[in-house]
């Protein structure tokens, strides 16, 4: 999968979708998303495979399941296994759920 699909399929959730942050202020719920870092697998002294690392971070005013599980069930979709946390920032009044996914390949 690419990132362009990953953004597409992001999309089709139904809410505002951005990489990185909105250029203009956005209501949540809203998700960004954004490379982290690579792990690529290396054979013969080269990146063989490419892997990268990615967050989809969910933006809600409040804790929101039903706005959860329409990510994950996006990423089961993807056949996208995930590691999810959670944080509430305080100075924006916003939940923020976190879901870390690789790309292979892509």
């Amino acid at each position: 999968m690419t990132q362009a699909e990953l953004f597409q399929a992001l999309k089709s959730i139904g809410m505002p979708v951005s990489y990185a942050f909105f250029s203009q202020p956005v209501e949540p719920p809203f998700i960004c998303y954004q490379f982290g870092y690579n792990n690529d697998l290396m054979a013969d002294n080269k990146n063989a495979i490419a892997v990268d690392n990615f967050q989809v971070e969910l933006y809600t005013k409040t804790k929101d399941l039903p706005r959860e599980k329409l990510v994950q069930d996006k990423l089961k979709e993807l056949e996208l296994p995930y590691n999810k946390s959670e944080a509430w920032i305080d100075e924006e009044k916003i939940y923020q759920v976190v879901y870390e996914i690789q790309l292979i390949g892509g």
